[in-house]
């Protein structure tokens, strides 16, 4: 008997602490807007990302980060871009927490 491969979440979500959602939200969104299309506030922001969809919603202590993947994305990839992005603008802050979930 062989076993199914678990199916890749089509959507994760990370609540990432930090006092500083707003500002971060806002400097992703700016940072990729010039390569892709993106809408924000400082409450929420949207990027199209050939991976896939990225939706922010900021806290007063925490950023909401979901990551919706694109047909026949890899998810691990999306959220390892995304991470790695926020934490260039967290450099002040230290490295952020992601805990991944399936949304």
């Amino acid at each position: 008997m062989t076993e199914t491969p678990a199916a890749t979440p089509a959507a994760t979500t990370a609540i990432v602490p930090t006092a500083s959602a707003s500002r971060y939200l806002q400097q992703l969104c700016k940072h990729w807007g010039h390569k892709f299309e993106v809408s924000f506030t400082p409450e929420a922001g949207r990027i199209a990302l050939p991976l896939g969809m990225v939706d922010l919603t900021a806290g007063d202590e925490a950023l909401t980060v979901q990551c919706t993947l694109a047909a026949g994305g890899d998810m691990g990839r999306m959220q390892q871009v995304v991470a790695d992005h926020l934490n260039r603008f967290a450099h002040r802050e230290g490295e952020l927490v992601f805990d991944w979930r399936p949304t």
